[in-house]
């Protein structure tokens, strides 16, 4: 199984307010590669509410990349590839929204108009809730939630146990 699963975290409450990502690559069914990058958003503004979510604050972005600038490595570990979400809606979303907000091209990624998602995977199969967190305890997979890599990496392991 090939696949690459993927979880951004947003400073705000707009889509294109990415400030961190978190992206794995699986091929025949193992995790060869990881990569995260905190992103400045626009203006290095963030929402209250967001940081009491992930933690991110201003200090933690205000001299990292914006999007446009970490755009080239996230192109590379994405383009072409079956993309794995937990929440694919929000992190499609979030994707295509910065890319959008920059000025970048969505359509070159070449990716499905719908990922794989975890979420609907699981709640398919009847868990209650079907958050990241609990599937994630009922499979024992290690998760510290809203930490954009650990995210990916358990959204990646709960899609290879589907």
């Amino acid at each position: 199984m090939n696949f690459t699963a993927i979880d951004f975290e947003t400073a705000t409450a707009q889509f294109y307010s990415a400030c961190a990502v978190g992206i794995v690559t699986v091929r025949d069914s193992q995790i060869v590669e990881e990569y995260y990058a905190l992103i400045q958003p626009p203006n290095n503004e963030y929402s209250y509410h967001n940081i009491r979510v992930h933690g991110i604050q201003p200090h933690h972005t205000h001299q990292k990349p914006n999007f446009a600038q970490l755009y080239s490595e996230i192109k590379s570990r994405l383009e072409g590839e079956v993309v794995v979400a937990h929440n694919e809606q929000f992190d499609r979303n979030v994707l295509a929204k910065t890319m959008d907000y920059y000025g970048l091209q969505y359509a070159e990624l070449q990716l499905a108009d719908r990922w794989e998602c975890t979420c609907k995977i699981y709640r398919a199969k009847g868990y209650k809730p079907a958050n990241l967190s609990y599937c994630s305890a009922q499979n024992n997979i290690a998760l510290q939630h809203h930490e954009a890599l650990s995210d990916a990496r358990a959204c990646a392991k709960l899609y290879l146990l589907k």
